[in-house]
């Protein structure tokens, strides 16, 4: 489908205007296909007269689905293995030693979508009960598309979705199949909790966070709200907690919060005690 550039512009400065994210030139092909289902439901021939019922009174429910059509919500269980398999060797040994005290742990999944990422996290947890008993983990996953939430929320899974990174011997332990799908098991659940939440907003969670996963939300930033995102992160964590990004992310050049954990790609802890005190500064400062 033909988008003119009038068009284009203007679709993609409604979902920067409401997500911070960017709709570049090379993701502009993605317009037609994610908003079929739209045009469908609203008889729409093309680009340009959506534009057009954009402009009109009355139009925020439509501008919305806008939105929520263009978000990128691909997800699945354990999605790039390999970085959960880190955690589970290098990182969370780490935060056992250091919260043996407390026995609590707070993690935040950024950029939840619909939930896996969450659910991987929490599999990790309930496949070492020996070790964890006794623990209270807080699990909080966030994103910004109330669709997503809605839907991590509910925990139903299709066929399709639950086989995506999962052997059939998770799919057995730790989900139940019902007559509407899978469903994650108690053990789960109780580890698990959703809100919406836009990254680039001032922290409204309480708690401090030992470990957040940031994967695959930053590189749909310009460089100013990458960076506002990283000192949104740093507000949020534990001064010796742990930052995991994507494979394709890096905080190197675009932050002086963060430093790569040596010899492990995608894992970061704070450059520095002055740097956590001065984030902690400027959260204060802005009360």
């Amino acid at each position: 489908m033909e988008v003119t550039q009038v068009s284009y512009r203007i679709i993609a400065d409604l979902l920067e205007a409401r997500t911070g994210q960017q709709l570049t030139e090379g993701r502009r092909w993605r317009i037609g296909t994610a908003l079929s289902g739209i045009f469908r439901e609203h008889g729409i021939s093309n680009i340009d007269q959506l534009v057009c019922l954009l402009a009109e009174p009355q139009s925020d429910a439509l501008a919305q689905a806008v939105v929520e059509a263009l978000l990128n919500n691909e997800t699945y269980f354990f999605r790039d293995r390999i970085m959960f398999e880190l955690l589970s060797r290098k990182v969370l040994p780490d935060l056992a030693a250091k919260r043996s005290g407390t026995k609590r742990l707070s993690i935040w999944s950024a950029g939840c979508s619909t939930g896996q990422e969450a659910l991987s996290l929490a599999m990790l947890f309930a496949d070492q009960p020996n070790l964890w008993n006794g623990w209270t983990i807080d699990i909080i996953g966030t994103d910004i598309s109330q669709q997503a939430i809605s839907k991590a929320q509910r925990g139903c899974y299709t066929q399709f979705e639950i086989q995506r990174g999962l052997s059939v011997a998770q799919m057995l332990t730790h989900f139940t199949e019902t007559s509407e799908g899978w469903v994650p098991n108690p053990e789960l659940r109780r580890l698990v909790r959703f809100k919406q939440r836009h990254l680039l907003d001032a922290p409204r969670i309480p708690q401090r966070f030992d470990l957040v996963l940031c994967r695959n939300v930053l590189l749909y930033f310009d460089e100013t709200k990458r960076a506002k995102a990283f000192d949104r992160i740093a507000e949020s964590m534990h001064g010796d907690g742990w930052l995991m990004l994507g494979a394709g992310e890096t905080a190197v050049g675009r932050t002086d919060l963060f430093i790569p954990a040596e010899g492990n790609q995608g894992l970061y802890t704070f450059a520095d005690r002055h740097s956590v005190l001065a984030t902690t500064n400027r959260q204060l400062r802005r009360g």
